[in-house]
This record gives structure tokens, C-alpha cells and sequence, in this order.
């Protein structure tokens, strides 16, 4: 049995007409990894183009940079991509300059303590 529309899964929001938008867009990523105290434990910055989104799979990148040739699975929440305006963009942990990616996206990742 499906759960009616109003039913919260705790699923982060997934619009499928956005989804279908950023396909094909590049995206610069941060994600900034956490223990469960809230002490940043590193970050990581990456950038590439989307190729596949939807709420079955996620959103999938094809990196490029110093990361050209890898892939990254971003979970199917569509809610924290935002438009950044053209311009120069620098990743602190790479030295790299990302020149005018169309959306920007930060991620919080909490991990258990070891």
C-alpha cells in the first residue's frame, strides 16, 4: 500500500520538474563532514555536471578538475541546489577557479563516532 501525498517519510524534497532542469548543468558542491557533536571533522569541495537526476537514485555528477573521470551519487533532495551568478568560484582544499558553474550546492554530512 502507497502512503497518501500528505504522508511525511522524512525523504528530503525531491521536485522531479527541477530535477529534469539540472541535468546537463554544472554544479559546484560542498560538503562538510561532522560528528554527531557537530565538530567539523573535514570538508570537500567538487564540481561537474550533472547527468542523471531522479528520487529513486539521486543526482549524479560527472566530475571534472582535479577530480576528471570519477563520479559522485548526491542524495535525491533538490531543495539545496541554488543559482550562483556568474563568475570566478575558488576551491580552498584544490587551488582550483571553477568559472561560471549555474548552481551551487552544501551538504552536511554527520557521521557516527568511531
Amino acid at each position: 500500500m502507497q502512503n497518501p501525498p500528505s504522508f511525511n517519510d522524512d525523504s528530503p524534497p525531491f521536485d522531479p520538474e527541477f530535477a529534469r532542469e539540472l541535468i546537463g548543468k554544472y554544479v559546484l558542491v560542498g560538503v562538510t563532514i561532522e560528528d554527531r557533536r557537530g565538530e567539523t571533522l573535514r570538508q570537500e569541495q567538487f564540481h561537474g555536471t550533472v547527468v542523471s537526476a531522479n528520487a529513486d537514485s539521486g543526482i549524479n555528477l560527472v566530475l571534472c578538475g582535479t577530480r576528471e573521470g570519477e563520479s559522485k551519487t548526491l542524495p535525491p533532495a533538490t531543495h539545496v541546489f541554488r543559482e550562483i551568478p556568474p563568475g570566478s568560484y575558488n576551491l580552498r582544499g584544490t587551488g582550483e577557479t571553477v568559472i561560471d558553474p549555474d548552481y551551487t550546492s552544501q551538504w552536511v554530512l554527520v557521521q557516527p563516532d568511531a
